[in-house]
């Protein structure tokens, strides 16, 4: 996202219409788009600022459930995105899986894959390359 104009910018911009030039004429004359201009006049007229509205992110619904949230991955360290999804569906809290992993991203909950989990073979070698190698040196 792009920063935000300068309050100097948008304080030359306001004054100009204030002085009687149209935000359109003051626009063209401060090289800023007319709806810029428009924006900026309107706000100061209706709050007495010129500043920049502040920028960032949203806040997670899942902000509010910080210390549940993280009481229960300490206490149970192997659930997964979905378990965590049914126990906060059961009090209530519906969420998506991604907005658990972007609370859990946040906060450096990791998740790592099981032992018992294996990765799928090569397709064109009946054996790993590890067998290869322990047979071709046999040989």
């Amino acid at each position: 996202m792009p920063k935000p104009y300068s309050r100097d910018l948008r304080e030359r911009v306001v004054r100009a219409v204030e002085a009687g030039a149209s935000c359109h004429e003051a626009a063209a004359v401060f090289e800023v788009s007319p709806s810029s201009a428009i924006r900026w006049v309107a706000r100061w007229r209706r709050s007495g600022s010129m500043a920049a509205k502040p920028m960032g992110g949203k806040r997670s619904p899942l902000d509010a459930h910080k210390p549940w949230l993280l009481e229960l991955v300490a206490a149970e360290p192997d659930l997964t995105l979905e378990e965590i999804r049914s126990r906060l569906r059961a009090r209530g809290i519906v969420v998506s899986a991604s907005s658990v992993w972007r609370f859990c991203d946040r906060h450096g909950l990791t998740f790592k894959k099981k032992p018992a989990r294996h990765r799928a073979g090569p397709r064109r070698r009946p054996h790993s390359s590890r067998q290869l190698e322990t047979t071709a040196a046999a040989a």
